[in-house]
């Protein structure tokens, strides 16, 4: 009996968790293995990377969990510094380049799996590729970056974009020692917030020493005779640099996908059924960041770069690659981050999704402690939620605090993903005990408001 032949492309969580789990359905007799990775480095943490530029994690390695060498020893042929450069759908077959000798050829494939991830945002202007000018995707982009901090001749950083990587970014810089300051192009940092939320975010990042300038877009980068970064120009101002981070945020990584026809949404992700399977493939499958999930919430599709989905991703293509059974359903939309000891929590939609989705919405804001007031430590947090005109229905949360705020939006996620109303979510029978919560914890408090203002606007 011939071996059915697998490939993965793509080296990191989703791509090598399909291949892992693959191989414990099936043995090298029944399915070979190969997996192709364009960089150095397998299934690592890239959410890491900014507490490693920061200095919180000590060493690279340890972002690393399972080398290459480990993934062989499981009877998977993984080939690094290997990119896949086009992919023959009819002749099932991949076509690769050994980035490090030059040499291409062609490997056939019965089963393939697209795992190629995202890349960052990098504008078109003019400047966005000199020196000292870093995108933060990758182990060697965090490598590139920290020798670009090794070499800057001035401690002045400008962090471009205000998202996760970039408020992530700008703590890590700052940590470094450097003058941070960040451009944002919206009304308020966190664009994954409403503004009333994100100017929390604003008020604690300035207290921090980290200038944030928003409605600032960015219109070329100024490099000096070595042709390194200098300044960063806005429409009206420059800001000295020595050097520049993007967090602008990331795009699907579908090149290859797209030059083939295979099917992408709106947000320029891969489209897969619930056995994330490509859709109108029946032997091509892709996880991780180059896809579209569905939003259970608001019942389109989405791109959400997380590694906790492409884990997820992975596993249930390797199980169903492997002979086994999985299916992804969707997302709620669950993101935490911090910076410094500010925690930041979303989950669910914001005002302007449930518009676009034509959701009529109540909200309800309060601010509550993570422990008893009375409790040694206690510190502030202020919780926002989303409940569905008439039904009740929870919609979104949000939070912003400090001691423990951030993980509280589990609470919401599961009765977002039940689909809860506010008021059953106040009858939840959560822990309490004064170093933990206060006797009502500040998600039922924000449940209760929540509540009292849907039955104000008559539905409730």
């Amino acid at each position: 009996m011939t071996a059915e032949r697998l490939v993965v492309i793509g080296g990191d969580a989703a791509g090598m968790s399909a291949a892992s789990q693959a191989r414990r359905l099936k043995g090298p007799d029944e399915l070979s293995i190969t997996a192709f990775e364009r960089g150095h480095f397998t299934s690592y943490s890239a959410c890491g990377i900014p507490y490693w530029v920061g200095g919180d994690v000590e060493r690279r390695d340890d972002l690393i969990a399972r080398g290459p060498e480990e993934h062989r020893a499981r009877d998977i042929d993984l080939r690094m510094r290997t990119e896949v450069t086009e992919i023959d759908v009819a002749g099932q077959r991949v076509r690769t380049l050994d980035r490090d000798s030059g040499e291409t050829s062609w490997t056939g494939f019965d089963k393939l799996v697209i795992a190629t991830g995202a890349r960052p945002v990098r504008p078109a202007l003019p400047g966005m590729d000199a020196a000292g000018v870093h995108g933060v995707q990758t182990l060697d982009d965090g490598q590139a970056l920290l020798d670009s901090l090794d070499r800057a001749a001035g401690r002045r950083a400008v962090v471009v974009g205000a998202g996760y990587i970039g408020v992530e970014m700008a703590e890590a810089m700052l940590k470094r020692g450097f003058e941070v300051t960040v451009l944002n192009r919206g009304e308020q940092p966190m664009a994954t917030l409403d503004p009333d939320m994100g100017r929390l975010v604003h008020d604690a990042m300035d207290g921090l020493g980290i200038t944030t300038v928003n409605r600032a877009a960015v219109t070329a980068i100024r490099t000096g005779p070595d042709g390194r970064v200098s300044a960063v120009e806005t429409g009206d101002a420059s800001y000295p640099a020595d050097v520049v981070v993007l967090g602008i945020g990331v795009e699907p990584e579908t090149a290859l996908a797209r030059a083939v026809g295979l099917p992408v949404g709106p947000h320029g992700g891969l489209l897969t059924d619930l056995s994330m399977r490509v859709v109108g493939h029946d032997n091509i499958w892709a996880g991780g960041d180059c896809v579209e999930v569905l939003d259970l919430v608001a019942h389109r599709t989405r791109h959400i770069a997380l590694g906790t989905h492409a884990n997820k991703h992975g596993q249930i293509i390797g199980s169903n690659v492997g002979g086994g059974y999985g299916t992804f359903p969707g997302v709620v939309g669950t993101a935490v981050s911090k910076v410094c000891d500010l925690e930041i929590a979303r989950t669910g939609l914001r005002e302007k999704d449930a518009r676009a989705v034509g959701l009529r919405f109540v909200t309800a804001t309060i601010e509550s402690t993570g422990r008893a007031g009375y409790y040694p430590g206690a510190q502030p947090m202020t919780v926002k939620m989303l409940a569905e005109y008439r039904t009740g229905r929870l919609l979104g949360v949000q939070i912003v605090g400090r001691d423990g705020a951030a993980k509280r939006v589990d609470v919401a996620a599961v009765a977002l993903t039940a689909g809860m109303t506010v008021e059953q979510m106040t009858a939840l029978d959560l822990g309490y005990a004064p170093p933990f919560s206060p006797v009502w914890d500040p998600v039922l408090v924000a449940a209760r408001k929540t509540v009292t203002a849907l039955r104000k606007a008559g539905t409730a």
